[in-house]
């Protein structure tokens, strides 16, 4: 099947960076942003899963958005399992709504206004932009050497064989196995201790951020890695080998 949202596009000048989960924490979100200044000619990948779980969904979306607003960078924004689980749960296209709530959806909602009486208005208590923003998101993003996408692929499968709800679910048979797509993966949803670096295959940017973790950014340009720990106010930077 054609990839939902894939694109493929020549090297930019600019440095090219991946985010990682993120998990409704905006204030290590904005320490992220500011240490990294993405300018014009610059693009920055977000792996997905903004929403549940932490203390704000809607002011992580919210900064999101104004940043994209801002111009300058361009912002490549792909779907998480959390954000697919939301869709679901509110109507709109999308899988396991009846999970959301049970998988840090609650917090979501909270975060808008929304209580266990205010459920079946769900919907309505989300304001038009933040509904747009969760619908468009894409499923992956190819940028030649890498492979963005959120939890990863199968493994056996070619490129254009994938399937979204394997891009967006997956994991140990993913992690545990090369694969023959020709390009690195960079991915999420799997949260670890440390970035996983397991080259030329796949790199796992998701290190727990919402569990006490950290938020991790890499510069894959000229491979440079930021963190930020939770409720730090500081990114920490250091090498990382990309080659």
């Amino acid at each position: 099947m054609t990839l939902r949202g894939k694109s493929q596009r020549p090297s930019a000048a600019g440095r090219l960076f991946a985010i990682g989960d993120i998990h409704g924490c905006p204030d290590e979100l904005g320490v992220m942003l500011n240490a990294i200044k993405p300018v014009h000619g610059d693009t920055v990948v977000f792996v997905g899963d903004y929403v549940d779980r932490g203390p704000s969904a809607y002011d992580v979306i919210e900064l999101l958005l104004e940043r994209e607003r801002a111009g300058g960078a361009e912002f490549v924004f792909l779907k998480g399992n959390h954000e697919d689980m939301m869709c679901a749960f509110l109507g709109l296209s999308g899988n396991y709504g009846e999970s959301f709530l049970f998988n840090g959806g609650a917090a979501t909602l909270d975060s808008y206004g929304v209580g266990e009486r205010e459920l079946p208005e769900a919907l309505g208590r989300i304001p038009d932009p933040h509904l747009d923003f969760v619908k468009r998101l894409a499923t992956s993003y190819l940028r030649p050497p890498y492979l963005f996408v959120h939890a990863g692929v199968v493994p056996a499968l070619e490129l254009e064989e994938q399937r979204a709800e394997d891009m967006l679910w997956i994991r140990q048979e993913f992690i545990f196995s090369p694969h023959r797509l020709g390009a690195t993966v960079v991915f999420g949803h799997t949260p670890m201790r440390a970035v996983m670096v397991d080259l030329p295959y796949k790199l796992g940017i998701d290190t727990g951020l919402v569990y006490g973790g950290k938020l991790t950014c890499i510069e894959l340009t000229e491979g440079v890695l930021y963190q930020v720990g939770r409720h730090s106010r500081q990114a920490k930077t250091s090498a990382i080998a990309l080659s």
